[in-house]
Formats: C-alpha cells, structure tokens, sequence
C-alpha cells in the first residue's frame, strides 16, 4: 500500500519503519556515517510502500524556498530490480504536481542515477561531487505550465 503522510499524521511505528529503512541503506549498507535523522522530516510529506509490515521504497518531498525537493529516496535492498524505484519516483512527481503545480523540483542525486533521474525529465545541473564519499549531482526538472 503508498502513503502519503505529513510528519505529524505519522504513526511511531510508520516513524520507526522509515528509520529504520533509511539508517539501514544510507547509513549501514552505503557506510556513511551522518546524521540521518535530521529536522527536514518535520516539514516533509512522507511517500512510501508498505508490504509485509516494511517499507520497501520510500521518499521525501518538501518545499524550499521556491523550489520543490525530492530527498532520501530509496528502495529497500530486496525490492530492487523490480521497477519499484521508478513507481516511486513517478507517484512523487504526481504528488508534487497535485499539491505543488508548477513548482521547478531538485533532487541531489547519486551520480550513477543520472539516467534514471533524466528519464524522468531532471536536467543536471552541477558537475560531480563527493557528498559522503558518494559521487553527487545536483539535478532539476524545470517548473512545468499550469494548464
């Protein structure tokens, strides 16, 4: 089941799936030790896929200044290969086109995720670079027209 729940709608146990899934690819697999939890989740509307009491595919959306960013997007390692990530990603853009229409949307992205991103219509728009000993890109999709 997708949900798309606000930080104080979050249930504790939708809050410790989402920790716990994230702490577990972005911290533990990816060996990057930082602080995951931080004060953007307050201010985040909370996307994820829920099977067998887990989370499988998860992300954040959350509007700064003018623009509109995707964060912590992720696949949990046993969905992967499955088409899960590019459901998600499409459910976020529809997501952020209902509630924020014609708002310009980044996403600081893995560097070897610049095709998949693309597909999706972001455009790069920084040179590589290390964010934790990870190769980055910054990447926007242009403000859309309002029809």
């Amino acid at each position: 089941m997708w949900n798309y729940i606000v930080f104080e709608e979050l249930s504790a146990l939708e809050l410790q799936r989402i920790y716990k899934v994230r702490v577990a690819v972005f911290v533990v697999e990816q060996n990057c030790p930082y602080p995951e939890v931080d004060d953007v989740d307050l201010i985040s509307t909370h996307i994820f896929k829920e099977e067998n009491n887990e989370i499988s595919a998860y992300m954040r959306v959350f509007p700064k200044e003018e623009i509109i960013h995707i964060g912590r997007v992720l696949v949990d390692q046993h969905h992967r290969k499955s088409g899960l990530g590019r459901e998600l990603v499409a459910r976020g853009m529809e997501y952020i086109e209902t509630i924020y229409p014609g708002m310009p949307i980044y996403a600081q992205a893995q560097a070897h995720l610049e095709n998949f991103y693309r597909s999706f219509g972001f455009e790069t728009v920084s040179e590589v670079y290390l964010e934790d000993n990870i190769p980055h890109i910054d990447m926007i999709m242009p403000a859309r027209e309002i029809e």
